[in-house]
């Protein structure tokens, strides 16, 4: 479905009449490399982000996702446990990466979620898994449900550890991105607990968190790793630094140690050579949405976080601010669900894109009501 622009104009920021300016220059030693900045949108590097890729463990952050949709529901709880099937501790335990679950082990999901995120363990995502759904199989049908629903395009899950399941498991670097900011957006508490530790001990077994960035970029605290032959070294990752949160993909590398010097370089580049301008703050009111058949014909729009554009370092750009969504709008809404963009329109044509939330609840109308909204919109009430 397209997006259409809606008939409601922002204040229009107006700084000098000159283009946004040159976009400084990277070259990625990966193969496909990806860069967001989540504060405003603004894709700061890409080569190949829409091909299709094997992602080896960074299938886990959608295993990781599914689950802490399920805890934020309280439909499962931080101190439930999981027993540890035999089949799960036969076929995974010291199959690549590893928790080393046992047998007849009792786990908490705290602690699957530790060996899931920080130890890449294969055993702790399929015990999550069976745990939350019976089997693997029918926790992928939820993981594929989970990235339609999230505008996941071009990516499909055949596994729940990222194994190489023979080309069913496919993803490109800007649905990962997209995954990432979903986490840490969506859920951030639950971020915060899981992702960018150190390290984690299992079964008095204390193994180290492989992400690239941590110890060597300040603000580093996600997300994956992923090896296969197939994939190469590949990793998801995100710091934030002066109140910019950036996001990174890069796969296919040749190397752990390329995937490090990749992943730092990169990363160093887009804090570096980009400037933020705070436009809003978190929860600011910057328009309304146009609704049918709710008890109210608008909606107000709000920022889900504080909102900002990203500019090269030595730019001035013209811009102006406008709201999509995609129309019409029919009610009922709920508070907090993501039914618009605001948009950044520069004078060069690039575009830097974040989500609006609704700031409250739309019931829908009755009758009269519905009637009475009709005859409003007549008049333009």
């Amino acid at each position: 479905m397209s997006i259409r622009a809606s008939c409601l104009l922002l204040s229009v920021f107006l700084l000098f009449a000159q283009p946004l300016g040159a976009t400084p220059a990277y070259r990625s030693a990966a193969p496909i490399a990806y860069m967001i900045d989540m504060s405003s949108g603004a894709v700061l590097f890409e080569k190949q982000p829409k091909k299709r890729i094997p992602p080896a463990s960074m299938a886990k952050m959608m295993t990781a996702y599914v689950i802490f949709e399920e805890l934020a529901a309280e439909r499962l709880k931080l101190d439930q446990e999981f027993e540890i099937s035999n089949e799960t501790a036969s076929n995974w335990s010291g199959r690549g990466s590893t928790m080393y679950l046992r047998a007849g082990q009792k786990a908490s999901v705290a602690a699957l979620l530790h060996g899931l995120i920080t130890l890449s363990g294969n055993d702790a995502a399929i015990a999550l898994a069976e745990g939350l759904s019976g089997s693997e199989e029918a926790f992928i049908g939820r993981m594929n449900e989970t990235a339609r629903r999230m505008g996941l395009e071009n990516s499909r899950f055949g596994t729940a550890n990222g194994w190489p399941d023979e080309g069913r498991t496919l993803v490109t670097a800007e649905d990962l991105a997209k995954l990432a900011q979903r986490s840490m957006a969506d859920f951030p508490i639950l971020y915060k607990m899981f992702y960018g530790k150190s390290d984690f001990t299992w079964n008095n077994v204390t193994q180290p968190n492989r992400n690239p960035l941590l110890g060597r970029i300040d603000g580093a605290d996600g997300l994956k790793t992923g090896h296969t032959d197939e994939a190469g070294y590949c990793f998801t990752g995100s710091a934030v630094k002066d109140g910019r949160r950036l996001v990174m993909v890069v796969a296919g590398l040749p190397s752990q140690s390329s995937r490090i010097e990749e992943s730092v370089q990169l990363l160093n580049w887009g804090f570096d050579n980009w400037k933020s301008r705070r436009l809003f703050a978190k929860n600011t009111a910057v328009g309304a949405a146009r609704l049918q058949l709710g008890s109210k014909t608008k909606v107000d729009l709000v920022t889900p976080q504080a909102v900002s554009v990203t500019l090269p370092k030595d730019s001035k750009a013209e811009f102006e601010l406008v709201i999509r969504y995609n129309g019409p709008i029919k009610a009922p809404i709920e508070k907090g669900e993501r039914i618009a963009l605001l948009v950044a329109k520069f004078s060069d044509g690039k575009e830097q894109v974040t989500p609006l939330l609704a700031a409250n609840d739309v019931g829908s109308a009755g009758f009269f009501g519905r009637a009475l909204n009709g005859v409003k919109g007549l008049v333009g009430f």
